[in-house]
């Protein structure tokens, strides 16, 4: 993948590893970077016109056309957007479980459904899910969120196979503990999002197609590809010591 003179569209802009991608994406020669979020006023001000803010809660399908039609240019899809509660699957409540999804899952899948026109008349276009460790195993603590995210993981290879054909690229991205507002409560080692976001834009670089930007995140997923009993294991020692 390669960013010079691309137009890049980042949905959850306004904090962690969205704004972090925006910067870092000025930094790789980008044409322009819409930067999306459900309030403008949250969004930086960069001091750069190749920054177009936009109004976007991916949940509201309205919305969701109507950055589609803005952001008509968009030649790399990057949906960042998503939400946590925190809420364990057995313990929390459904409507904690349908936030998780509704977001994290057919949220996302809105977006790649109303993008999919646009990026297929372009040269090299791509969608880049930003999904999560927690796709691949269960933390009971983010149960709606890990089970939304495995859903997502699953929609990424879906849209993979079926978007070969127009030529449009599709990755996932899978971050272990990031430094963010989302995990401020989580007692892990995190990386930082701006270290994140430079190694998701280096991996992309690279034509990894699913993969982890954070060493943890990473030791998780590798763990995970040579067996993944071991990384449910691992899992439910660090629960129990906590």
């Amino acid at each position: 993948m390669n960013f010079k003179h691309k137009t890049v569209f980042v949905s959850g802009a306004n904090r962690g590893i969205g704004k972090a991608l925006v910067a870092a994406l000025l930094q790789r020669d980008v044409a322009k970077v819409y930067a999306a979020a459900r309030n403008l006023a949250t969004i930086a001000s960069y001091d750069d016109a190749r920054v177009v803010p936009v109004a976007l809660d991916i949940t509201y399908p309205d919305q969701v056309r109507a950055a589609a039609v803005t952001a008509s240019d968009t030649d790399i899809l990057i949906n960042n957007a998503g939400i946590a509660t925190y809420a364990s699957a057995i313990g929390g409540t459904l409507d904690e479980a349908k936030r998780d999804m509704n977001t994290n899952c057919f949220g996302t899948l809105d977006m790649i459904r109303t993008f999919i026109p646009i990026l297929e008349t372009k040269d090299a276009p791509a969608i880049v899910n930003i999904v999560s460790i927690a796709a691949f195993v269960n933390f009971p603590f983010l149960g709606g969120y890990s089970a939304s995210k495995a859903a997502l993981f699953s929609l990424t290879q879906g849209a993979r196979l079926e978007l070969a054909a127009k030529g449009i690229a599709v990755h996932s991205v899978n971050p272990g503990p990031i430094d963010t507002d989302m995990t401020k409560d989580v007692a892990m080692d995190k990386t930082s999002p701006d270290a994140a976001a430079n190694a998701i834009l280096d991996g992309l670089q690279a034509g990894q197609l699913d993969f982890s930007p954070d060493p943890i995140g990473a030791a998780m997923f590798e763990t995970w590809r040579e067996d993944y009993r071991a990384l449910e294991s691992m899992i439910a020692n660090m629960m129990a010591g906590s």
